[in-house]
């Protein structure tokens, strides 16, 4: 049996994910205090959470090709602890220059570790579930972060932000020391017919998640300072956050749920264009409360979609290389986001956003539509799921 089927190698794997995706909770209170405790203009914000996702990118990109069991648990730990040091340097507050250098330091940090992680994941006997499971942690995660970080970081300077992403990352980085499953994770093992390069159907699954990551990362970035523009107060801006945050901890089990009972083929084709639309009320509605309706399921529908995504893309590429540089795709996305959006803002005003994810929207059904033309492979031989054309039909 797969050492992830064992309850500390599971904790830990949702630990370190939550640790690793720590950019899909945070980007509203990170971008807003650079904005409001540093002074930034939307472009230097957004370009230093940019920089941050850049070195995940490239760190994600390398780590999937060359993964394995005899260094996964010593490398995911290591990656956590390089992010926390960096972020303890980040709290400083040193120049511009320095916060740069340490922002793309802390995210290929964190990148090797979640790397790790969703490799490790994905060759589990039920990725789909399991992932699921990774997102309940994250929602629980961000009802915690959001809720507590603003009032943390008014009373105590925007530092405080810095602490605790160093607090995060060390608490990963701790639990992948003690228990992250060593023998899941190894794409050295794996037959070599099943090591094939990846097909057209990967690369368009790959790039569909893209999409959907720009759409979050361009608009989730200034979701707080829209709000602000609303006349939301911190107090009723951490409201909304909490809201947020609960109402996230609905879709991952949701999705565990629903994964014999609803198409992969619809799930994913639907997914976008109801983020895109979503943004586009976010960012353009003239009422506060079209706002906040908003601004409460909107990053649900990426969770919800992700999780059917991550579960079809880990039996389209059953080595576990694909999976394992999830965070390639999302950051690929993210990466660009909070510049582009910053640009974007800072050119034509927060409802060019929404604008932006109608487009990007429309793009990522398409390729999800490519990605689910035809059945997948069957599932890993350890796992008991069934063959994943049975899901999509």
């Amino acid at each position: 049996m797969h050492t992830t089927e064992r309850l500390p190698a599971r904790v830990a794997l949702l630990v370190a994910h939550c640790a690793g995706m720590i950019d899909l909770v945070a980007l509203p209170v990170w971008v807003g205090t650079l904005m409001s405790g540093h002074g930034l203009d939307a472009p230097h914000a957004g370009g230093l959470a940019t920089l941050f996702l850049l070195g995940a990118v490239l760190t994600s990109l390398a780590t999937a090709r060359w993964w394995s069991h005899r260094t996964g648990p010593l490398l995911a730990s290591f990656g956590y602890a390089m992010a926390a040091a960096a972020f303890l340097m980040a709290s400083r507050l040193p120049s511009f220059g320095e916060l740069a250098l340490w922002h793309a330091v802390a995210g290929a940090g964190a990148a090797l570790g979640l790397s790790l992680t969703h490799g490790a994941i994905g060759r589990s006997a039920h990725p789909h579930r399991l992932f699921a499971w990774a997102g309940l942690a994250l929602g629980l995660f961000a009802t915690v972060f959001l809720g507590a970080s603003p009032g943390l970081i008014a009373a105590h300077g925007p530092g405080t932000l810095f602490l605790l992403f160093a607090g995060v990352m060390g608490v990963a980085a701790l639990a992948c020391a003690v228990a992250f499953p060593a023998g899941a994770a190894d794409a050295q093992h794996v037959p070599s017919h099943e090591r094939a390069a990846f097909g057209a159907r990967a690369w368009a699954g790959a790039a569909g998640v893209a999409c959907m990551a720009l759409v979050q990362a361009i608009v989730f970035s200034f979701m707080e300072r829209i709000g602000a523009g609303h006349g939301l107060d911190t107090g009723a801006m951490s409201g909304v956050l909490i809201a947020l945050g609960l109402i996230n901890l609905v879709p991952a089990p949701l999705a565990a749920w629903l994964e014999q009972r609803w198409r992969v083929r619809t799930v994913l084709m639907v997914g976008p264009v109801l983020q895109a639309a979503l943004a586009f009320v976010l960012t353009n509605s003239p009422w506060v409360q079209g706002y906040v309706a908003a601004a409460l399921s909107f990053s649900a529908v990426m969770i919800f979609t992700h999780t059917f995504a991550f579960g079809w893309l880990a039996r389209l590429e059953p080595t576990g290389r694909l999976v394992a540089a999830t965070p390639a795709m999302l950051m690929t996305g993210s990466a660009i986001g909070p510049f582009l959006g910053g640009a974007l803002v800072g050119g034509l005003g927060y409802g060019a956003l929404g604008v932006a994810a109608l487009v990007l929207g429309a793009l990522g059904a398409a390729l999800f539509l490519h990605c689910t033309a035809a059945p997948a492979l069957p599932a890993p031989a350890a796992s008991s799921q069934p063959e994943l054309h049975k899901a999509a039909a």
